[in-house]
């Protein structure tokens, strides 16, 4: 009996290539298992997700050798047991069937049931970690300010923001929006989320579903967000030595995005002239902890001169460092997924 094996996909690593010889080389004699990778349609360009998977499923096609069973291998399928799945085996030997198990692309089930697949065991480490960076913000970023600023910079005020229209407001979500479904699909749903809920309050025509958005659906998800995390926060999965890799990691992540918003600041001053020059302070709010971050540049700020107002301009580089975060999760999940 023959049993091919078509999975979508990149080259697998060493590591994982090993097993899988390992357990070819268990079969019995009178089975011959042949595994075929099929090459990935890339998932940028902001190709829409049925031309990629129509693309795969050609591939997945010319692949298949002819009069086989096919068999797809989908979350969604019914579940079998080990007894139950070699008996189907052994039925299809008996009728001298081929057999083609396919293990399709990225694409399907949504972004958040890809990525509970993708480390589930994890979820609770991270959520943990990256909510206690937002929380230790005032602690964190304030000596890479200092050390990365001289007390002139510190001291630069910055021109008065220009007044935004209504018009503006209600254009720039839906701009967005737009904007990131074209080029990257898969971070469309976070930014429009996110986007979303900017348009309801600044429209003004749903007031009412604005402030409970913002506040009692808000606490609702917060609360069972939070309890779903924590039933996966065991102690086998938290109490690891991966955990504290993964602290780890998040604080030196943590310290160069805050780094690297504040060298940027400095060198777009290279470029400014005038009064146009623009207090480094605010390239630390560039991380996604709103609005935390921003008031860290404002406390700064008035450290170095207390007459110096840095809050509402730090809440740019803020707002957009949620746009690229959400951005930067739709990217690891085209390349990752």
């Amino acid at each position: 009996m023959h049993i091919t094996i078509v999975a979508v996909g990149q080259k697998l690593p060493a590591w994982a290539q090993t097993a899988v010889d390992d357990y070819l080389a268990r079969f019995p004699r009178d089975f011959t298992v042949i595994v075929k990778e099929v090459k990935a349609e890339a998932r940028t360009g902001g190709k829409p997700v049925a031309q990629v998977m129509a693309a795969e499923a050609e591939r997945i096609e010319r692949a298949v050798p002819a009069g086989d069973i096919l068999v797809a291998m989908d979350e969604h399928g019914r579940d079998m047991t080990t007894v139950d799945f070699s008996k189907k085996i052994s039925g299809w030997k008996n009728e001298g069937c081929g057999v083609t198990f396919i293990i399709g692309g990225a694409d399907g089930p949504t972004s958040i049931y890809l990525t509970a697949i993708l480390a589930p065991e994890l979820l609770g480490p991270i959520a943990v970690a990256a909510y206690s960076y937002m929380a230790l913000v005032p602690v964190i970023q304030p000596p890479i300010m200092r050390m990365l600023t001289s007390e002139k910079e510190r001291k630069i005020k910055m021109r008065q923001l220009r007044p935004v229209s209504k018009t503006e407001k209600i254009l720039f979500p839906l701009i967005i929006t737009v904007i990131i479904a074209l080029l990257l699909p898969s971070a469309a749903p976070l930014v429009g989320c996110l986007m979303l809920g900017n348009l309801m309050k600044e429209c003004g025509v749903v007031d009412r579903l604005s402030k409970t958005v913002q506040n009692e659906l808000m606490n609702i998800v917060v609360i069972f967000l939070g309890l779903t995390v924590g039933a996966t926060a065991t102690a086998e999965a938290f109490l690891n030595p991966r955990t504290l890799f993964i602290l780890v990691l998040g604080v030196i992540a943590f310290a160069m995005g805050t780094a690297g918003g504040v060298l940027l600041a400095k060198v777009m001053n290279f470029f400014s002239k005038g009064d146009n020059k623009i207090n480094p302070l605010i390239g630390s709010a560039g991380v996604s902890a709103v609005p935390m971050a921003a008031r860290v540049s404002q406390t700064e700020g008035q450290k170095a001169d207390p007459s110096n107002f840095l809050l509402m301009h730090a809440m740019g580089p803020n707002v957009a460092g949620v746009v690229g975060s959400a951005v930067a999760a739709g990217i690891l999940l085209s390349f990752l997924g």
